[in-house]
């Protein structure tokens, strides 16, 4: 970022403004009487245009207006007697009408004088000369021969004209010779060539002279060179003159040291005036050519005046000072040696001021002095005049004393103002200057304006001016704000013509001044007004910007200003107004660039102005954009099997190319398809390709930068090349039956570029692993399979396939092994038992399936098992079949998920890449007792102010004989913390209790769980308040799969409600606590949560994960307390996200659970192979049998397993006693039942919301495997063949949780 701060009244300008006001003339109103002054003069070098009337300025100020006279030559020049001379009116300048006349004849030295009553004045020595351009003389020039590598100069010597004429070298056809190092022009003109070349022949070498006042161009003769080798020499010397030597041979024609042509010698002197501009030029001759170098022998070269021109061979030293003075050294080197010249600088000075004499005003008896200090080398002489007299030539005046460059004025009188002139002259010039001493008596006058406003930016200086004028001088003082102090102290200065100056301004130095000019003849005043400005700041700088072409471009520029200032925004781009382009838009604080192309690259400026100050920020603006493609494809290095790729690159667009990228066209398997060959470094521009056998290729490049790819470069000539055998063969070789007496053998085939030649086939080889017998084989074309027919049954076999065409055969390929085909299983595992660990766990234990029994490769074992009935139960009530896989050569398994006291039946069969065997006879086994389910329901009824009734249904899932109740119940104060607890027991017959003896108008939690001789199951949970007065309050039922229920009794008029607002039991945070939830079945899942708050409109929200669509909403009874409610309708194997929410009237939410995200688990599907069935073959076979075939699909249903109907599992439901399997030695512990607690004070509960499982929970992972039918590395996996998936729900956020099957497979892939 560029950043500029520009600041209008600048100090530095400020101070410069006010020298320049120090140093001024003093001046006079004009209203008073005061000698001459010349204001205006021509030069004293006046060159004029002979085609032009001569104009000679001479204006003069006075009081009164002075008159004029002309010297011409020294002698008076009556104006009035020449007819074509004309001076203007009230003016000494000079119209001469040169039309008809010679303009010679005007030529001279004029002088002017300007004269008043008070004194006379007069201007400098105006030289008038007519500028002149003559002619060429006329020469003739001979053609100059010359030897090849010797040094040459052609003379220019051009006339002299006034002024000297500009000089340049072209040919016939008006273009300039081209110079460098070697051939270059002199200062005088000449052209010189270090050493000269053939090519340097041609007869036209032309120098012409431009004459800049009469803008003519005089033109030299032609000059002809000739250079010549040597043998061309001696002969065009011999044909001339006849003889018979070589001539030329001694010149310095080879390689040779360096030596000056200009100037000569080893030293050479050269003079400079002060202020001037110095040239110090060296030409050298040598072979090879010379280069020229410049350092100062006393010192360093003045860098910030110096620069270097003619390729070096000439110093140029601008504003010439004495320090310039001294020895300057060039020096020439080439591969031979090296040569010095010293230049020797001698400083002169034509008179300069040091300081020139000024206008005194003085009071009668009054004493002045007037200085003339100058300065020059040789030093000036100093000559006095009064009124254009030498001194020493005019009247005696007692109060003048003339000493050297000082005159000095005493107690003068009214009456002797003059005008008095000091010329200071050396040989190199002149200066003349006029100063008046004007005698007045006046009284003070204030040449300020009345009443300026300054205006100036803070932190800057402030000059409050106060012009004054009178004689004697006035004294000025100053005031602020009409205080009686005299402002003359830190931070005021008050300068010596009245201003007064303040260093650093600030908003305090705001106000009104008052300046007083006084002297002995009276005084006067002013007024003026400061004030004290904010300055302009840019607050936000535009930014360097890199923009793809046609994309938009922002710079951003904003700016704090005083606000009394009116600014304006500009924008610049390269310090020049913008284009005049609609797509450039100037907004407040903002440049854009729409569409963006490469013309608008450069530096954009934002320039913020005000009428005091400016600032301005700077940024760039970089277009970027796809390279252009490469150009020039050339094939170099041509071969059987590679070629070099060369290319020009295109235009970068200001991004550098990263990479190229190599394509290519085979026109004679796929003509117009272009592949990616090979890419290279974005700094080459070289690819070696190597290449394949009968192809014709074509080329194409493609640059990339930071934007993107270029366009393709046109494509490259073809190139062909020829056939040959293939090298490589068919990759991707299996062999794999797909029968079980045969084998496909597949291969991936060659592409065209593989095959390397016309005739492509492949060869194919088989035979019998670990078998004593010959290769078959077989050749095909065009095909990517063969298949061997009358295989064996799963036999390992021994293939491989070769390429071949016309020209050969490949490689020698590789053997695979690969099987013939497989057949289902013959046998099921023998000796099945079954080891029950626990209410919900067994162990299975089988005999493996004989390797030959098997008759293709091991998959598995699946182990079908299902649940008869409870034992609580005499019918049977079958249930969903469930199915394991044990991958592998397994002999054991682990089924989980059982229900405790059943009765379960189960059978294996054994797995492979054709399908199952037959299954293992049924075995039966049962499930010991576990731990109940929770009760169906808690309800709490006729709630008085100091008893209240619970109903209670039995659990849905006994898992054994109910032994009794637990109930536990304590109090809740309003800070939520908890009481005392009482606990009771009922036996198992036992549905209702009434509880007496409560504290009135108080909450209660109550935990209730059933027993069975295993232990408690899981704890419901309810809240209650008894009510001050009498009246019944009727609880929502709760009810663990059906959700709510209305109250049954009809509420009393005068019933309080559960939520008095003197009462509320508010947790801390959010108004949900204990959030949960639990999948049921394929289709349904349950949420739970304990809610707090007075608001009923409770709604339970769902979601597709990931889905844009709208929440769909279900309204909820809401009460508080704990609550639970089944969404239903789901769609299987999809994630969902719920939440549970309170809304207002206005449908706005006031409070929301965190989302949890339920995930369904997929439908279940039956793929049973009916092809492979022996009910199937049957059927066909024989309808006569229709009978027995029907027993026998009836059988084969029961054992493969059919589509049952299930009962979906109830919501909070606890898979009982559940044991634990330890990773180590594969034993099982108890699970424990925990009770579900309200959070006491100071407690929380998981951020998210929900429960985390129990450390000891099984998973299905530990026992088999997912939905997708893979085994795992433990051998085992889950599947089932129909039905709906359960899963436990569970209530609560301490309850235990035991594992059931999931997604069991039914069959293998």
């Amino acid at each position: 970022m560029d950043r500029k701060w520009k600041w209008v009244l600048s100090s530095g300008a400020l101070l410069v403004i006010f020298l320049g006001r120090m140093t001024t003339a003093l001046e006079v109103p004009l209203d008073l009487p005061q000698p001459p002054t010349i204001t205006h003069q021509s030069p004293k070098d006046f060159i004029i245009d002979p085609r032009e009337n001569i104009l000679i300025y001479c204006e003069a100020k006075g009081k009164p207006h002075p008159s004029f006279s002309w010297t011409r030559n020294g002698t008076h020049f009556d104006v009035e007697k020449d007819s074509k001379v004309l001076m203007k009116p009230s003016s000494g300048t000079l119209v001469i009408d040169i039309s008809g006349e010679k303009a010679e004849a005007y030529e001279g030295i004029y002088q002017c004088t300007a004269r008043n009553e008070h004194g006379t004045a007069v201007s400098n020595n105006i030289i008038i000369r007519q500028s002149r351009s003559p002619l060429w003389s006329k020469e003739r020039k001979e053609a100059i021969m010359v030897q090849v590598g010797v040094s040459l100069v052609l003379q220019c010597r051009p006339p002299a004209g006034l002024p000297p004429p500009i000089i340049f070298w072209m040919d016939n056809n008006f273009q300039r010779l081209p110079q460098n190092t070697r051939v270059s022009q002199a200062l005088n003109g000449d052209l010189y060539f270090s050493n000269v070349l053939l090519d340097d022949t041609r007869n036209d070498y032309i120098c012409y002279a431009r004459f800049p006042h009469t803008q003519t161009i005089q033109q030299k003769q032609p000059i002809t060179v000739k250079v010549l080798d040597m043998d061309a020499i001696n002969e065009t010397v011999a044909a001339m003159y006849n003889y018979t030597n070589n001539l030329f041979v001694d010149s310095p024609s080879g390689e040779r040291r360096p030596s000056f042509m200009a100037p000569l010698g080893r030293s050479s002197t050269q003079m400079a005036l002060r202020g001037g501009v110095l040239e110090l030029e060296c030409i050298a001759e040598g072979l090879p050519t010379p280069e020229v170098s410049w350092y100062k022998e006393s010192g360093d070269l003045p860098s910030s005046r110096m620069s270097f021109h003619n390729f070096q061979k000439t110093l140029k030293i601008a504003d010439v000072m004495e320090a310039d003075a001294g020895d300057y050294r060039c020096t020439a080197k080439n591969s031979l040696g090296s040569a010095h010249h010293t230049i020797k600088v001698n400083v002169k000075a034509a008179p300069f001021w040091i300081s020139a004499p000024r206008n005194l005003i003085l009071a009668p008896k009054e004493t002045g002095i007037l200085t003339c200090m100058v300065s020059g080398d040789p030093k000036p002489q100093i000559a006095w005049s009064v009124n254009g007299v030498p001194v020493e030539d005019s009247p005696k005046d007692m109060s003048r004393k003339v000493e050297d460059d000082t005159v000095i004025l005493s107690d003068v009188q009214t009456g002797s103002s003059a005008v008095y002139q000091c010329n200071a002259s050396n040989e190199f010039g002149y200066l003349l200057a006029n100063a008046f001493v004007n005698v007045l008596a006046e009284a003070p006058r204030v040449l300020t304006p009345p009443n300026n406003v300054y205006q100036v930016i803070t932190n800057n200086p402030a000059f409050l001016d106060c012009a004054s004028f009178g004689s004697p001088i006035p004294t000025i003082t100053w005031f602020k704000d009409s205080q009686t102090s005299i402002l003359n102290k830190d931070p005021y200065v008050i300068h010596n013509n009245g201003t007064l100056e303040i260093n650093v301004a600030q908003s305090l130095n705001s106000g009104k001044y008052t300046c007083i000019a006084s002297n002995n003849l009276g005084t006067k005043e002013n007024h003026v007004y400061l004030e004290v400005k904010e300055p302009t700041r840019i607050l936000a700088q535009p930014e360097y910007m890199v923009v793809q072409r046609n994309r938009k471009a922002v710079f951003e520029c904003k700016v704090k200003h005083d606000p009394t200032l009116i600014p304006t925004m500009n924008w610049l781009k390269d310090n020049g107004e913008l284009p005049d382009d609609e797509r450039f838009l100037v907004d407040t604080d903002s440049l854009t660039i729409n569409d963006v192309t490469e013309e608008d690259e450069g530096t954009y400026t934002c320039v913020m102005n005000t009428t005091l100050d400016q600032d301005s920020a700077s940024a760039m603006l970089t277009v970027v954009e796809e390279p252009d493609p490469p150009t020039d494809l050339e094939l170099t290095d041509q071969r059987e099997r590679s070629v070099q790729l060369t290319w020009i690159p295109g235009d970068e667009h200001n991004s550098p190319t990263q990479k190229f990228l190599v394509q290519y066209e085979d026109l004679l398997h796929q003509a117009g398809v272009w592949h990616n060959l090979t890419e290279e470094e974005g700094t080459k521009t070289t690819a070696h390709l190597d290449l394949s056998p009968y192809a014709y290729y074509s080329f194409r490049v493609l640059a990339l930068n930071h934007v993107g790819y270029s366009q393709p470069s046109q494509p490259s000539r073809q190139y062909r090349t020829n056939p040959a055998a293939p090298d490589v063969n068919p990759t991707d070789v299996q062999g794999v039956g797909t029968e079980h007496n045969n084998l496909v053998i597949s291969w991936k085939e060659l592409t065209g570029l593989q095959s390397n030649g016309p005739g492509l086939q492949y060869k194919v080889n088989w035979r019998q692993k670990d078998v004593e017998e010959d290769w078959s084989s077989e050749t095909v074309a065009n095909a990517s399979k063969y298949v061997v027919s009358g295989t064996p049954t799963f036999v390992p076999y021994e293939v491989k396939v070769q390429a071949v065409n016309e020209y050969g055969n490949g490689p020698a390929p590789e053997a695979v092994v690969g099987y013939s085909g497989e057949d289902v299983p013959m046998s099921a595992p023998e000796s099945v038992q079954v080891l029950v660990q626990n209410g919900t766990l067994a162990e299975v234990h089988w005999e493996p399936v004989l390797t030959s029994m098997v008759r293709g490769r091991l998959q598995g074992y699946k182990v079908s098992y299902w649940r008869e009935r409870s034992l609580h139960q005499a019918e049977a009530q079958q249930e969903e079949q469930q199915v394991l896989a044990f991958s592998g050569n397994r002999t054991d398994g682990r089924l989980p998920g059982l229900k405790p006291y059943s009765l379960y039946t189960l059978n294996i069969r054994v797995v492979n890449g054709k399908g199952e065997g037959p299954p293992s006879p049924n075995h039966n086994f049962e499930t010991p007792e576990g731990v109940p389910g929770p009760p169906s329901f808690l309800r709490i009824k006729n709630t008085n102010m100091d008893s209240l009734t619970l109903e209670w249904g039995p659990p849905q899932d006994n898992n054994g004989r109910l032994t009794g109740y637990t109930l536990k119940y304590q109090p809740v104060n309003n800070s939520n913390e908890l009481g005392p607890v009482e606990e009771m027991t009922f036996p198992a017959n036992e549905t209702t209790i009434t509880l007496a003896d409560l504290k009135y108008s108080t909450r209660y939690k109550f935990y209730f769980n059933a027993k069975t001789i295993k232990g408690s199951g899981p704890t419901i949970t309810e809240e209650a308040i008894t009510i001050m007065d009498e009246a019944f309050i009727q609880q929502p039922i709760v009810d663990v799969v059906k959700g709510y229920t209305e109250p049954h009794l009809p509420i009393s008029p005068i019933t309080q409600s559960l939520r008095p607002q003197f009462h509320k039991v508010h947790p801390i945070g959010s108004a949900f606590t204990n959030v949960n939830s639990s999948v049921v079945g394929e289709e349904g899942a349950v949420i739970s949560w304990e809610y707090f708050g007075p608001d009923k409109n409770v709604y339970v929200e769902y979601i597709v994960e990931n889905s844009k669509e709208d929440w769909t909403k279900e309204f909820v009874n809401g009460s508080s307390g704990s609550q639970t409610y089944l969404i239903k309708g789901l769609k299987p194997g999809t994630s969902y996200r719920v939440r549970v929410v309170v809304k207002d009237h206005s449908e706005a939410t006031i409070h929301s659970t965190e989302e949890l995200v339920i995930t369904l688990p997929a439908m279940k599907s039956n793929q049973v192979d009916l092809a492979t069935q022996g009910w199937f073959i049957g059927l066909m076979c024989a309808i006569a049998l229709l009978i027995l075939v029907l027993l026998i699909i009836c059988f084969i249903k029961r054992n493969k397993g059919g589509k049952y109907p299930v009962k979906e599992k109830e919501d909070a439901h606890q898979d009982p006693e559940i044991q634990p399997m330890k990773d180590d030695d594969g034993t099982f512990g108890e699970y424990s039942d925990t009770e579900d607690h309200k959070p006491l004070k100071g407690s929380r509960t998981p951020s998210n919301g929900t429960v985390k499982r129990d450390d000891s929970d099984d998973s299905l992972v530990d026992y088999g495997e997912g939905g997708d039918g893979q085994f795992n590395e433990d051998g085992s996996f889950i599947g089932q063949y129909s039905g709906k998936k359960e899963k436990d729900t569970h209530e609560g956020n301490e309850s235990s949780e035991a594992p059931s099957p999931v997604n069991a497979m039914n069959s293998f892939v």
